[in-house]
């Protein structure tokens, strides 16, 4: 099974992360992970004066502060995972992310960093929901 995990360094990413380890089906070994994490991109105006490569520096820095923990996770548990940052809107990205990259569910936390949504689930997850065609899995 093929499995994206949206990322966002949130509570609700741990939440992911401990379904995962209490639900042996996920850690038996015949999963494909790839964890994707979304930077908020920069202003134009403000990218437009800022050097490329020190532009592409914070965003690695941005994802390697949401990736860190979950690298650690799938160390512990003897997993495999690819990590994957983009830069761009969050909803946007994950579901093209699940879509294009065909897989087989998406597992992403009930609520975020996003901005203020709605009063049960976060406004991320709600476009996801909206636009995905990839089995959503979400976890609270």
């Amino acid at each position: 099974m093929k499995i994206l995990i949206a990322a966002d360094g949130s509570p609700y990413t741990r939440r992911v992360l401990d379904y995962i380890a209490s639900h042996g089906e996920f850690i038996d070994g015949h999963q494909e992970f790839v964890v994707l994490t979304v930077v908020a991109a920069v202003p134009a105006r403000a990218a437009a004066s800022v050097d490329k490569e020190l532009l592409q520096s914070y965003y690695d820095d941005e994802a390697e502060k949401v990736f860190k923990p979950v690298r650690a996770f799938f160390k512990k548990e003897g997993l495999n995972a690819q990590f994957v940052a983009k830069v761009g809107h969050a909803a946007d990205v994950i579901g093209k992310t699940a879509t294009s990259g065909k897989f087989d569910l998406l597992m992403m936390g009930s609520r975020g960093h996003g901005s203020l949504g709605s009063l049960l689930m976060g406004s991320v997850v709600v476009k996801v929901l909206g636009h995905c065609e990839t089995p959503v899995l979400l976890v609270r």
